[in-house]
């Protein structure tokens, strides 16, 4: 790791638990947390981008990463169209993990234990969710079947990575970031108002997935 790479991991690190301990104050982190969080996925870019041989996979992940950034920001406002548009840039940004990851040597999901099991999961968490979001709101009901879908599509597609090192992080990344968005939707649907301490266990979960499915890709590819 060159020392240009080391320096922007601990900026990662620094922005991501003072984002988490922002959350985790409530209303009065919110002004802070609207500064640092745009700056987590670009500093995580800037350091695959920059300690990394170009190639298929590396500008998949930098995709991921970007479409990751757009649904940061969305998700920080409050209205149903940036909810929306949260959940449509997250779902490209799986879309573009699960293309690096088949280009990583990702084979079919129902070939390895941990991918069947993603899938039972998802076959009842999907559409359990999916459901919930649209009691909330008629609208979401949809958009949030299709991300939980594509959200599966990832996990499943890490989990049948071929075994090494470098790839049981990314495999591990893409098993928080299925935390995460599962602590996110018991937050979202079925909580009346938030709860400081299950936002800190989100943003936790999320930037340590987006991490470790970075280093893991760049291990994997370096």
């Amino acid at each position: 790791m060159t020392p240009r790479r080391r320096w922007l991991t601990a900026a990662y690190a620094a922005l991501s638990v003072a984002d988490t301990a922002l959350v985790g104050v409530g209303p009065r982190g919110r002004r802070l947390h609207h500064v640092v969080k745009p700056l987590l996925m670009p500093v995580l870019a800037a350091g695959l981008a920059g300690d990394t041989p170009p190639g298929p996979v590396v500008r998949r992940v930098l995709a991921a990463q970007g479409l990751s950034w757009g649904g940061d920001v969305a998700l920080m406002g409050r209205s149903e169209s940036r909810f929306l548009a949260g959940v449509a840039s997250f779902l490209g940004a799986h879309v573009a993990y699960v293309a690096a990851f088949r280009a990583l040597g990702s084979g079919s999901p129902t070939a390895s234990a941990a991918g069947r099991g993603v899938l039972a999961l998802a076959s009842v968490a999907v559409p359990a969710n999916a459901v919930l979001a649209g009691r909330r709101d008629a609208r979401f009901g949809v958009p949030v079947g299709a991300y939980g879908l594509v959200l599966a599509a990832m996990a499943a597609s890490a989990a049948a990575l071929p075994e090494s090192p470098e790839r049981t992080r990314v495999r591990a990344g893409a098993a928080l970031f299925l935390t995460s968005d599962s602590l996110l939707g018991v937050q979202l649907f079925l909580r009346d108002e938030p709860h400081p301490a299950l936002e800190s266990a989100v943003m936790a979960t999320y930037t340590a997935a987006q991490w470790l499915i970075s280093d893991g890709v760049s291990r994997s590819v370096g």
